[in-house]
C-alpha cells in the first residue's frame, strides 16, 4: 500500500508538518491520492479539443472565440503561458512563467509566488529549479507545505472533507457541499485511508 509506504519513508517530514494522527494522515493521503495518485508529476496542459480547453480553463477563455482558443490546442507550453499569465506572481504570456511554474507536486503547487513560498520554507531553490518537483521527496514536501499553509490539519481534525476538498480544488470554502472537482473520489479514498490508518 503506497500510502503506508510513504508514511513510513517520510515519517520525519510528516511529523514536522504535524500530520501526526490517524485522521490527519487519512485526510492527507486521500487528497494526494486523488490529486496525483501519490506520484511526483507536473501538469501536462495538452488539450486537443476546444470544449476540453474551455472546461479546464473557463475564466481565461471566457468571451474568446473558438479560433482564439484553437491556437493553444496541442501545445502545452503555449497553453500554460496563456492561462497562467499574470496570475500567482507569474509574468505575462511572453515571460514563460506559466509553463515554468505550472502545477507540480502531489497537490499541485502552481505559480511563481507559490514556488517562492516553497523555497522560503524549505531552503531549496524551487524558483530556479521547478523541475525538482519531478522527484518524489520534493513532490511530497511541496504538498506538506501547501497543507500547512492552508491550515488543513484544522479541518482534518474536524473530519471536514468538504472544506479540505474546496480549499485544494477551488482555493476557498464554498457554500455548496461536495462541489469540489472529484469530490466523490476524494470521499471514497478517505474511507479507505481511515481503515488503513485507524
Amino acid at each position: 500500500m503506497k500510502a503506508l509506504e510513504l508514511s513510513k519513508k517520510y515519517k520525519t517530514q510528516l511529523e514536522k508538518f504535524e500530520i501526526n494522527s490517524p485522521l490527519r494522515k487519512a485526510h492527507f493521503f486521500a487528497q494526494i491520492d486523488h490529486e496525483s495518485g501519490m506520484k511526483a508529476i507536473r501538469e501536462n496542459l495538452f488539450y486537443s479539443t476546444i470544449a476540453a480547453a474551455r472546461k479546464a480553463f473557463y475564466t481565461p477563455f471566457k468571451g474568446k472565440s473558438d479560433a482564439f482558443v484553437s491556437q493553444y490546442l496541442r501545445n502545452p507550453n503555449k497553453m500554460a503561458n496563456y492561462v497562467y499569465a499574470n496570475r500567482n506572481g507569474n509574468g505575462n504570456e511572453a515571460s514563460g512563467d506559466g509553463w515554468k511554474y505550472r502545477a507540480g507536486g502531489m497537490i499541485g503547487t502552481t505559480g511563481r509566488v507559490n514556488f517562492e513560498r516553497l523555497s522560503a520554507v524549505t531552503g531549496v531553490d524551487y524558483v530556479e529549479n521547478p523541475d525538482l518537483l519531478n522527484n518524489e521527496a520534493d513532490s511530497l514536501i511541496a504538498a506538506l507545505v501547501y497543507w500547512k499553509d492552508n491550515k488543513l490539519n484544522i479541518y482534518a481534525d474536524q473530519d471536514k472533507i468538504d472544506s479540505i476538498s474546496d480549499i485544494i480544488n477551488k482555493g476557498r470554502i464554498t457554500a455548496v457541499f461536495g462541489d469540489a472537482n472529484g469530490f466523490q473520489d476524494r470521499a471514497n479514498k478517505l474511507k479507505i485511508y481511515k481503515e488503513i490508518f485507524k
